[in-house]
């Protein structure tokens, strides 16, 4: 596989890096995994290790979240042999996904952690994987047709910013596929610990969404039958101990990746729900494109 379109150099390094269908080759030598820049404002490897321990790639939300996702890169690829982006693909759950399910499309994956990508690249063959930080975005602009971003806003702090960058990196017409956590009222120690900057309401989103140029196609929310309890919970959260010892991640999450009422509830929601403008639940989901 060739590239559509050419890299710069990283920082220190003249000679623009050429992807060899396995490795990327930079001054003679190959790496598996091309370094730009890191931000860990807002993530840490030790958080991508935390989320593979309690929830690993089996969370039913997260199954759902994969599914939804795959769904809408389908409905708005261009074509077989689309250019498709993963900002954000960490251990690289949804990449495998798209590798299988669309194997004519060049596909790429974008993180700022490290050890997670190069691990992604010992088990997954023929992926380019960059890492870099979204704000200094070595991608040419106008280079990718469908770009997905889930629960990645939301460990930004100048989100505006990084949506400006996501519509530039679109060809024009190309879609971003985008996902982040709801209801700002609910931000709570959970969220603390995972870096959050804030949560997101529909219309904050979609305002946002229309700055940076974009026009929106689809909007729903992900977690609508969860929701209430899900609400309790986040409520309970502002007042729970465990927020000080920063225990909240750890207990919930691998709790709710065991209970088979939540899976029970994802599934229904993906079987039955998915065509429907879910008015609220636990993540907000746009489908946004960049006009012709």
């Amino acid at each position: 596989m060739i590239l559509p379109f050419k890299l710069s150099p990283p920082e220190g390094c003249s000679d623009s890096p050429q992807w060899d269908g396995m490795n990327f080759v930079l001054s003679g030598q190959c790496t598996p995994v091309l370094e730009y820049s890191e931000n860990f404002a807002g993530w840490s490897d030790e958080l991508t290790a935390l989320h593979e321990e309690v929830a690993g790639n089996s969370h039913p939300i997260d199954i759902a979240s994969r599914r939804d996702a795959l769904k809408q890169v389908k409905n708005v690829m261009p074509s077989a042999h689309a250019v498709i982006m993963e900002i954000g693909c960490s251990s690289g759950y949804l990449i495998r996904d798209m590798v299988h399910f669309f194997p004519e499309a060049v596909i790429l994956g974008g993180d700022v952690v490290k050890e997670p990508l190069f691990r992604l690249a010992k088990s997954i063959s023929g992926v380019p994987l960059l890492r870099f930080d979204l704000l200094q975005c070595p991608i040419p602009d106008k280079s990718v047709d469908v770009l997905v971003m889930l629960n990645v806003l939301e460990h930004i702090e100048d989100d505006d910013s990084a949506l400006q960058k996501a519509y530039n990196l679109l060809k024009p017409g190309g879609s971003l596929v985008v996902e982040v956590p709801a209801s700002p009222h609910l931000y709570d120690a959970y969220d603390a610990e995972l870096q959050h900057f804030r949560r997101y309401s529909a219309s904050e989103l979609h305002s946002k969404l229309n700055k940076a140029g974009f026009t929106i196609d689809r909007k729903s929310h992900l977690g609508f039958i969860l929701f209430p309890a899900f609400a309790a919970i986040k409520i309970g959260n502002k007042f729970s101990l465990s927020r000080k010892n920063k225990t909240t991640v750890r207990k919930q999450a691998s709790g709710t990746s065991e209970s088979p009422l939540v899976r029970l509830a994802m599934n229904v929601e993906s079987n039955y729900l998915s065509n429907i403008q879910l008015p609220f639940g636990v993540r907000v989901l746009v489908t946004a494109r960049r006009p012709a």
